[in-house]
């Protein structure tokens, strides 16, 4: 069995097994994020279960999802500036 170690692995091989790392955590998180706002919403706006969604609970949805889409942008633009401000003192 041919084992693959950092060792064997060129430059750009690394490099791309990174990107694809990273946009597979991005999916992942995009993933997870969809799914605790849908159950969030859900649980915030449809008071009466049936089989479709009312006016009212369409609009209390789509307003959540942005007021949560809004949120996660605020707090990812946030970290990223902490980040990179921890990054600039090293």
């Amino acid at each position: 069995m041919n084992s693959l170690t950092s060792e064997s692995l060129t430059d750009k091989e690394k490099s791309d097994l990174m990107q694809q790392i990273k946009q597979e955590v991005a999916v992942a998180n995009a993933q997870e994020m969809l799914s605790k706002m849908s159950e969030k919403c859900f649980k915030k706006c449809v008071i009466r279960p049936g089989t479709s969604l009312d006016n009212t609970e369409q609009k209390c949805v789509a307003m959540c999802m942005d007021r949560y889409m809004d949120a996660f942008h605020l707090v990812s633009k946030t970290y990223s500036a902490r980040i990179q401000r921890e990054h600039d003192r090293m």
